[in-house]
Protein backbone atom coordinates (compact mmCIF):
# COMPACT_ATOMS: atom_id res chain seq x y z
CA UNK A 1 0.00 0.00 0.00
CA UNK A 2 1.62 2.71 -1.25
CA UNK A 3 0.76 6.43 0.76
CA UNK A 4 -0.18 9.59 -1.40
CA UNK A 5 -0.33 13.22 -0.40
CA UNK A 6 -3.84 13.33 -0.48
CA UNK A 7 -3.78 10.41 2.19
CA UNK A 8 -1.42 12.41 4.51
CA UNK A 9 -3.62 15.68 4.26
CA UNK A 10 -6.24 13.04 4.96
CA UNK A 11 -4.53 12.12 8.24
CA UNK A 12 -3.14 15.43 9.20
CA UNK A 13 -7.11 16.63 9.28
CA UNK A 14 -8.25 13.89 10.95
CA UNK A 15 -5.31 14.47 14.04
CA UNK A 16 -5.97 18.04 13.42
CA UNK A 17 -2.22 18.87 12.46
CA UNK A 18 -1.46 21.38 9.98
CA UNK A 19 1.20 20.33 8.04
CA UNK A 20 3.04 23.50 5.49
CA UNK A 21 2.87 22.42 2.07
CA UNK A 22 6.55 22.58 2.25
CA UNK A 23 6.63 19.75 3.65
CA UNK A 24 3.86 17.30 2.66
CA UNK A 25 5.83 15.23 0.38
CA UNK A 26 8.65 14.71 3.43
CA UNK A 27 5.80 13.70 5.59
CA UNK A 28 4.42 10.98 2.80
CA UNK A 29 7.77 9.50 2.24
CA UNK A 30 8.10 8.66 6.02
CA UNK A 31 4.83 7.37 6.32
CA UNK A 32 5.47 4.66 3.05
CA UNK A 33 8.70 4.06 4.62
CA UNK A 34 7.22 2.88 8.11
CA UNK A 35 4.30 1.13 6.21
CA UNK A 36 7.81 -0.47 4.19
CA UNK A 37 9.06 -1.48 7.50
CA UNK A 38 5.54 -2.34 8.65
CA UNK A 39 6.05 -5.61 5.46
CA UNK A 40 9.42 -6.54 6.61
CA UNK A 41 8.07 -7.44 9.89
CA UNK A 42 4.72 -8.91 8.49
CA UNK A 43 7.17 -11.58 6.34
CA UNK A 44 9.03 -12.59 10.20
CA UNK A 45 8.92 -16.16 10.61
CA UNK A 46 7.18 -16.40 14.25
CA UNK A 47 5.93 -20.19 13.86
CA UNK A 48 6.35 -21.40 17.30
CA UNK A 49 7.21 -18.34 19.46
CA UNK A 50 5.18 -16.99 22.09
CA UNK A 51 3.45 -13.80 22.48
CA UNK A 52 4.89 -11.71 25.38
CA UNK A 53 3.47 -8.56 27.03
CA UNK A 54 7.57 -7.53 27.49
CA UNK A 55 10.67 -7.63 25.74
CA UNK A 56 12.56 -8.62 29.14
CA UNK A 57 11.55 -11.14 32.03
CA UNK A 58 9.47 -9.24 34.60
CA UNK A 59 8.88 -10.49 38.57
CA UNK A 60 7.50 -8.58 41.32
CA UNK A 61 9.88 -8.47 44.34
CA UNK A 62 6.87 -9.21 47.29
CA UNK A 63 7.93 -8.09 50.42
CA UNK A 64 5.39 -9.60 53.56
CA UNK A 65 2.78 -7.27 54.69
CA UNK A 66 3.93 -6.25 58.23
CA UNK A 67 1.66 -3.72 60.22
CA UNK A 68 3.51 -1.53 61.34
CA UNK A 69 2.45 1.46 63.88
CA UNK A 70 1.31 4.68 62.48
CA UNK A 71 2.01 8.96 63.19
CA UNK A 72 -0.49 9.41 66.04
CA UNK A 73 -3.35 12.29 64.96
CA UNK A 74 -1.28 14.94 67.06
CA UNK A 75 1.85 14.19 65.19
CA UNK A 76 -0.16 14.39 61.93
CA UNK A 77 -1.02 17.74 62.60
CA UNK A 78 2.27 19.04 64.01
CA UNK A 79 3.21 19.83 60.69
CA UNK A 80 0.06 21.39 59.27
CA UNK A 81 0.44 25.14 57.73
CA UNK A 82 -2.76 25.12 59.08
CA UNK A 83 -5.40 23.46 61.24
CA UNK A 84 -9.43 23.57 61.51
CA UNK A 85 -11.46 21.94 63.78
CA UNK A 86 -8.93 19.40 64.57
CA UNK A 87 -8.13 18.32 61.02
CA UNK A 88 -6.31 19.51 58.11
CA UNK A 89 -7.19 23.36 56.65
CA UNK A 90 -6.84 22.94 53.04
CA UNK A 91 -8.19 26.00 50.62
CA UNK A 92 -11.97 25.34 48.75
CA UNK A 93 -11.48 24.07 45.33
CA UNK A 94 -14.89 23.58 44.64
CA UNK A 95 -17.14 26.69 44.76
Amino acid sequence: MKVTTKDVEHIARLSRLTIPESEMEKFTEQFNQILNYADILEKVDTEGIEPTPYVLPVSNAFREDVVKPGVTHEEALKNAPAVYNDGFKVPRVIE
